[in-house]
């Protein structure tokens, strides 16, 4: 979920300026556009009611005294044919107990005349944030009705997760072994999903095994299968795993807690694609492909002699590695938001706008959960239990062992991702508003491996 002035515009969301005064509706029209957003300029209500619907992408910002109808009469007949439209009125001195009236009545905000145009473009920026929260809302509701489940969705902007899309949709098509390196809730499952899903095998079965949480005496049985009489209590065939996944994937996560007698067993599998029940001779062919996930360097576990060097040469045939959200702290944002959307839609509540506050915290958080940790945040966020985006006692405790160097790249690296985010990744308008030079701040993006515009794209 982007809330970049650019990207808005990519997605088609729009501003309503009425004004009949041409001079400041030219301005101001010229101002926002400056700033990125896409604009039209109308002189009446009249003339902008007709492209007012309960599916218009974006905005309004109205003066409310008008020949004809008013800006108080425009915010009617929205909150009668869109109310999840945002209104924004501008108004002059004597009208500001109005105003005031108008935002108990639904207005989302009122600017008073004369304002600076830093002041609207704030505003209208805040406003599409609000929009575009809205319309996604709406798409996940639809979403969720149509599939019953969330699609898998790779967030983030940063360079580490644009790789990551990159390598699965490379890999995807094929049927190459994958090993995804990852702390625990980085989110390692989602990649492997997603490899399942672009790929051929993508109407037969996902299946997902944590290596870690079997016991030992049961891997076997579960993985391979067995007939009726293999041991104690196997009254009837049960189908393992890995057959059960032919055709399809198999995701075997902690693959660094296989048992060294089952590696073998299935270095079999993946070098001939057959594989025997317990209690049975007969070969089976099974074609799953294997999608294995680890924690730390395996390398460490093949030198101490708990995983096999061969079966590592086999699952790793492509690697990806996902970063900790301590990494990659622009994905932060958009991914919270994100699971603020999702949360929403499963709780049945209305979805929280953050505020620039909020958002700097979440930013400098360390997350050692990852992802997993971020999404019941934004659980908790939605139910209103606590605020998980405030930074608590406990942070800054935290923070304060670290060295001073350090705390201070961290705080700058975070804001300087937020004014990227917040200006498409413009350098020149994110310099601006640091007040820093375009010389040192395109060194400081290159230093943090920050992702920016160049002056030329659009």
């Amino acid at each position: 979920m982007d809330r970049l002035a650019g990207n808005i515009v990519n997605k088609g969301l729009q501003v309503l300026y009425i004004e009949d005064d041409e001079l400041v509706r030219r301005a101001s029209v010229q101002s926002l556009q400056l700033a990125g957003f896409e604009v039209v300029g109308h002189a009446s209500v009249e003339s902008a009611a007709r492209l007012i619907n309960a599916d218009f992408s974006g905005v309004i910002v109205s003066d409310i005294r008008l020949p004809g109808a008013s800006g108080l009469d425009l915010l009617a007949q929205c909150r009668e044919r869109a109310p999840d439209v945002p209104v924004i009125l501008v108004t002059g001195h004597g009208d500001i107990s109005m105003a005031v009236q108008a935002m108990r009545d639904g207005a989302y905000d009122f600017i008073e005349k004369p304002f600076a145009s830093e002041r609207l473009i704030e505003t209208v920026r805040r406003a599409l944030e609000r929009r575009t929260l809205v319309l996604e809302n709406l798409a996940l509701r639809r979403e969720l009705a149509e599939q019953g489940t969330l699609a898998p969705r790779i967030i983030g902007r940063s360079p580490a997760i644009e790789q990551v899309r990159k390598l699965i949709a490379n890999v995807a098509p094929t049927d190459a072994s994958v090993l995804i390196n990852g702390d625990t809730g980085a989110g390692k499952e989602l990649i492997a999903r997603s490899l399942h899903e672009l790929s051929p095998r993508r109407d037969k079965p996902f299946l997902a095994v944590n290596c870690g949480a079997l016991p030992e005496p049961m891997f076997e049985s579960e993985m391979f299968g067995y007939e009726p009489g293999a041991f104690t209590g196997a009254a009837k065939r049960r189908i393992g795993k890995l057959e059960h996944a032919s055709g399809g994937t198999l995701f075997l996560d902690e693959i660094e807690s296989m048992p060294l007698a089952l590696q073998v067993k299935l270095l079999r599998v993946l070098q001939d694609g057959v594989l025997e029940r317990l209690g049975s001779n007969q070969p089976i062919r099974v074609d799953c492909r294997i999608v294995a996930a680890a924690k730390g360097d395996m390398t460490g576990h093949v030198a101490a002699g708990t995983f096999r060097q061969d079966l590592l040469y086999r699952l790793n045939v492509v690697t990806i590695a996902l970063p900790p959200l301590s990494e990659r702290r622009e994905d932060i944002v958009p991914l919270f938001e994100h699971f603020l959307l999702d949360a929403a839609v499963r709780y049945q509540r209305p979805a929280p706008i953050l505020t620039d506050r909020q958002r700097t915290n979440l930013m400098q958080r360390e997350w050692p959960g990852n992802v997993r940790e971020l999404r019941n945040a934004a659980d908790r966020f939605v139910l209103g239990v606590g605020d998980d985006t405030a930074t608590t006692a406990d942070d800054a405790l935290t923070s304060v062992t670290q060295p001073l160097k350090e705390r201070v790249e961290q705080f700058e690296r975070a804001v300087i991702a937020e004014a990227l985010e917040q200006t498409g990744g413009a350098v020149a308008v994110a310099a601006d508003r640091l007040q820093v030079g375009k010389a040192t701040l395109y060194e400081k993006i290159k230093r943090y491996g920050l992702a920016a515009r160049g002056e030329g794209e659009r």
